[in-house]
């Protein structure tokens, strides 16, 4: 005995499912009982009355006939069509040799309902004509004759054994409908999720390149300066030290906070998060920039109005980037100013500088990620931007971020 893949216990590999061959057997013996105890009592029923005549005693054939009738049950899932037709064969040739029973009538609707459940429409429809076709057939070849009645009557039951087979199909159908959509659900809700930790990553990521990029500018020129007069301007240098560390702390702070995103599933709870910077922020930014050694401006004009919060950070870090830019190469003395226009339903920032670029010559230098990154903010959130020379000499950052109505 072993179990198949669908938990089937089997009798031997590859054979009919046991419950089956138990069902055979047992129906075959049950209709071979019944036709001996009516041999031995030689006895009928017609017209009300109990008469001895008109029943012939089983013979081995007609035993053979029974068994070639019932057994075919055990292959009612595997093979139903094949089981039909050596079944409905038997019981024609049963009814030839007067050695009809109720046994193979259940075996018939047995195997007609099997097919119905088991085969797909166009299948079980062949069976269905099949078997009626089978039963007219021993309508004529008994005797008697079965009335009209008794024939309309087994043609229903007929239908209803059909009916039932085909619904438990069909219902076992959307079952596993039901199951294989669950199935595609939850794999698209995977997916989704997998999407979003995605998306959520790359925005991370692109916060902490601003971040980093941003306040190690910061710490490098200050770095560099305090070098510079280290020795001739003590005071400088350490006023120089104590804004590396600021500046430190503060890149620290922005990349905890960035990070906790990534650990609120941990044991011990949510990582506190600070807000996000905004446009709020920028004279810290600027105060910042002119310790660091850059002489920046900052011009607001329009009256401020309720920013979205992506926008508002897309454009903080804009400005910051384009500073960290000037900074880094817009060379000594340059002076850099920032624009920041409301206006009706849109969001303007200008970030200019006035540099003619480090003593160095530049070309050989790789571009960074920043202006990349800068490209991705505006674009989602439907901006235009332009990155170029300025007219005049110096380079330029502008930004145009639409505002829906009622932002």
């Amino acid at each position: 005995m072993r179990t198949s893949p669908r938990g089937v216990i089997r009798p031997w590999p590859g054979g009919p499912p046991a419950v089956d061959v138990v069902l055979a057997v047992l129906l075959t013996a049950v209709t071979i009982t019944l036709n001996l105890l009516s041999a031995e009592h030689r006895l009928l029923w017609e017209s009300g009355v109990w008469v001895g005549e008109g029943f012939k005693a089983p013979t081995g054939w007609a035993l053979v006939l029974i068994a070639f009738t019932c057994l075919p049950i055990a292959w009612r899932r595997r093979a139903p069509v094949v089981a039909v037709l050596l079944s409905e064969a038997s019981s024609l040739l049963m009814i030839v040799a007067g050695q009809a029973s109720i046994g193979t009538a259940v075996a018939a609707m047995i195997l007609l309902y099997s097919a119905a459940a088991y085969r797909g429409l166009a299948v079980n429809v062949w069976v269905l004509a099949v078997v009626v076709s089978s039963t007219a057939a021993g309508w004529w070849l008994a005797d008697p004759v079965p009335s009209w009645s008794e024939r309309v009557l087994a043609l229903l039951l007929l239908g209803v054994v059909w009916g039932a087979g085909r619904g438990v199909r069909l219902r076992r159908a959307y079952t596993a409908e039901l199951r294989d959509r669950a199935e595609r659900l939850e794999r698209a809700r995977e997916s989704d999720t997998r999407a979003a930790r995605a998306e959520e990553r790359s925005r991370i990521a692109r916060e902490l390149h601003d971040v980093v990029a941003h306040h190690v500018s910061v710490m490098t020129v200050q770095a560099a300066a305090a070098r510079r007069v280290l020795g001739s301007n003590p005071d400088g240098a350490r006023e120089a030290l104590s804004a590396i560390e600021e500046t430190g702390r503060t890149a620290m702070r922005e990349m905890r906070n960035l990070v906790g995103v990534l650990r609120t599933d941990e044991v011990d709870g949510p990582a506190e998060r600070g807000p996000q910077p905004g446009l709020r922020d920028l004279p810290a930014l600027f105060e910042q920039m002119r310790e660091a050694g850059l002489r920046a401006q900052l011009w607001i004009e329009g009256e401020p109005g309720q920013v979205p919060a992506g926008v508002d950070l897309a454009a903080y870090r804009l400005v910051q980037e384009g500073l960290t830019n000037s900074l880094r190469h817009a060379g000594p003395g340059a002076r850099a100013w920032v624009t920041v226009r409301h206006g009706d339903g849109e969001l303007a920032v200008v970030v200019e500088d006035d540099g003619a670029g480090p003593p160095e010559a530049s070309e050989g230098r790789r571009p960074g990620h920043g202006l990349v990154g800068i490209r991705e903010r505006v674009a989602l959130y439907g901006g235009i931007l332009r990155i170029g020379p300025r007219s005049g000499g110096g380079f330029e950052v502008t930004a145009r971020f639409p505002l829906k109505d009622g932002s």
